[in-house]
């Protein structure tokens, strides 16, 4: 087989938005949407009644931080974030997963301040995303210039997927920017070129739909030299946010992606191309989306009791201030505490001793500077 046959194998081209797919497949799709809906809002309603919401929404976009670097290869885990986040010269797998949680937080402070998901936005978002990580030096912020593909190696003509050439990506994401948005001046989006029996998901479908046909179309446009993946998955919680499905980084997919890796990268694969699969692709989406629901939701569950188990033991204020600062901070020190809580040292650490006492946190014996306090029972709720 010649190098020329193989790279005519690749898929190529790339039909703009809206989609379309069998009315047998949007009907299936459709009759489990509603329950998978109704998690994530039990999710948002779940978190807005906590006594730990605000602690665990940092933890949990650390995590969703980790596990959305794990898919592009890095090695790190949620304990290595934990232990090392606040290292002074950090190995670049921890730089990559701090500047994923930078371009999270920047991104869903703009959105709640009222501005949408633009091209400028998006841009923004990578070049944060890009400082100092892998691929930094290849033009952070900017649409690439030249035309890249995604496959085993690095060369072309073992390709998979030959995404939009450089001179269009301008164009389809102005396509994709439409459909996140709608029109200006709420002109519908065109659907000639669908099939004329297919039921058209359009830029007025609900929310989950939406954010799962937006992500894959950003991922098949491919319009950074590196970073896509990454930045894709960070505009799956922007646009839940942005669509008033829940009110804080509290709902995250990464998770379940990176366990299926192999199939998330196939079903990707499958909306590229002439013909399409989006109902492949929706259907996968939504079902990782009602998973994540459940896990959320249970640790959620598992930690409020955990906290409220350790209050219960606390015999000062003093002490339950710090216990619940863990839940923020699992692997602190005496002086992250200081700095958070503004309590004079002498008290947080003589707090955090009595939660040592109390079997509540850990600590090692023989370390005495530096000595960090671990909250191992709550690593363990939401690693489960």
């Amino acid at each position: 087989m010649t190098k020329e046959s193989v790279f005519i194998m690749a898929k190529q081209g790339l039909l703009k938005l809206p989609v379309g797919i069998p009315v047998k497949d949007a009907l299936k799709i459709m009759e489990i949407l509603p329950s998978i809906s109704r998690k994530v809002g039990q999710l948002e309603e779940r978190f807005n009644h906590s006594i730990v919401s605000d602690a665990l929404v940092q933890l949990l976009s650390l995590n969703e931080s980790v596990e959305s670097t794990r898919i592009e290869g890095t090695q790190v885990t949620f304990t290595d974030m934990v232990e090392e986040q606040h290292d002074n010269n950090p190995r670049w797998e921890i730089i990559e997963v701090n500047n994923y949680q930078r371009a999270l937080i920047e991104g869903y402070s703009q959105v709640k301040n009222g501005y949408p998901i633009t091209s400028r936005m998006i841009k923004d978002l990578h070049q944060i995303l890009m400082k100092g990580a892998r691929g930094s030096t290849q033009a952070s912020g900017e649409y690439r210039k030249i035309q890249n593909f995604i496959g085993p190696t690095n060369k072309i003509e073992d390709a998979s997927y030959i995404p939009v050439s450089a001179d269009q990506i301008n164009e389809y994401m102005n396509n994709l920017e439409v459909f996140i948005n709608s029109h200006p001046y709420g002109e519908k989006m065109p659907i000639h070129h669908l099939h004329e029996e297919y039921y058209v998901f359009d830029e007025k479908c609900d929310p989950l739909i939406k954010t799962a046909i937006m992500h894959a179309q950003f991922e098949s446009i491919h319009p950074f030299l590196d970073g896509n993946g990454r930045l894709g998955r960070i505009l799956i919680v922007l646009y839940l946010i942005q669509a008033n499905l829940i009110s804080r980084p509290i709902f995250f997919v990464s998770e379940e992606l990176e366990k299926e890796r192999a199939r998330y990268y196939n079903m990707l694969n499958g909306v590229r191309g002439e013909k399409p699969d989006w109902s492949s692709w929706i259907l996968f989406f939504i079902k990782a989306s009602e998973r994540m629901a459940d896990q959320i939701n249970k640790k959620l569950e598992n930690a409020e009791a955990l906290a409220s188990e350790g209050l219960q033991k606390c015999s000062t204020a003093s002490e339950e201030k710090v216990w619940l600062y863990t839940f923020s901070n699992p692997f602190t020190t005496v002086r992250q505490a200081v700095n958070h809580l503004g309590i004079s040292a002498n008290t947080i650490r003589a707090a955090l001793n009595s939660l040592v006492e109390k079997q509540l946190l850990f600590t090692e014996s023989d370390v005495k500077r530096n000595k960090k306090y671990r909250n191992y029972d709550l690593m363990r709720v939401l690693r489960d």
